[in-house]
């Protein structure tokens, strides 16, 4: 005879991973270094001009590259679409594994910016390869700069808060292993002191090596973060 109600069973809960994370990070350097290639070939081999150089040869490549400034645009808007998805599913492996302090959401923050940040970048590469711009040399310059300042220091800065944010908790909760969270604080440190390159000329070649340092820091840690936290004995 029942008496009373018995407790409802609860259905056992799934880990949700999301996307795979090293996949994520393979897709997100693949097309960014893609657009470069692509870029460079359709150029005939000449190099992407510099936004410190003289105006004169910066003009006369975005007139007689217009599609290789196209298609590197393009593929850096793409890059940044899956650079959003990995922010976010980390930043949400992070609370699965029981993350409760900043880093998370230092992660989510940093990522989505680094993502807006790059899509703006290629947003403006298109528009410096359309018709009327590439015949108004006046407006070539200023979209050039700005397409720096958000590709450069507003992706590479943002891109090192997505890195402090997992390899700080990664470190201190033994997620990773010491080596690899080191190795991401000390990448991180490099894309903060990238910020120098809106002030000193010399400080722009921080910006590819936190960028690709960073890329394939974010593929490492695909691919070695755990989806459950590991359980002590004892």
């Amino acid at each position: 005879m029942v008496t009373q109600a018995t407790a409802p069973r609860t259905a056992p809960r799934v880990a949700q991973g999301g996307p795979p994370l090293g996949v994520l990070g393979i897709v997100v350097a693949a097309l960014f270094v893609a657009g470069l290639v692509l870029s460079t070939a359709l150029a005939g081999g000449t190099p992407f001009p510099s936004p410190f150089g003289e105006a004169g040869p910066i003009v006369a490549y975005f007139q007689d590259h217009d599609v290789a400034v196209r298609v590197g645009g393009a593929f850096q808007f793409g890059a940044a679409i899956p650079l959003a998805i990995y922010a976010a599913t980390v930043s949400s492996r992070l609370h699965h594994l029981g993350i409760r302090a900043p880093g998370a959401t230092i992660a989510l923050a940093g990522g989505l910016l680094a993502a807006t940040f790059l899509a703006c970048s290629g947003l403006i590469s298109w528009a410096l390869s359309q018709p009327g711009v590439t015949t108004a040399p006046d407006l070539i310059r200023p979209l050039q700069l700005l397409a720096f300042a958000a590709g450069g220091p507003g992706h590479v800065v943002p891109l090192g808060l997505l890195l402090a944010g997992i390899a700080v908790p990664g470190l201190l909760a033994g997620l990773l292993p010491r080596w690899l969270a080191w190795a991401g604080l000390v990448i991180a440190a490099v894309a903060e002191l990238a910020t120098l390159s809106l002030l000193l000329e010399g400080a722009a070649y921080l910006l590819p090596v936190a960028r690709f340092a960073g890329l394939a820091w974010l593929i490492a840690v695909g691919f070695k973060l755990p989806l459950h936290r590991p359980r002590l004995n004892g």
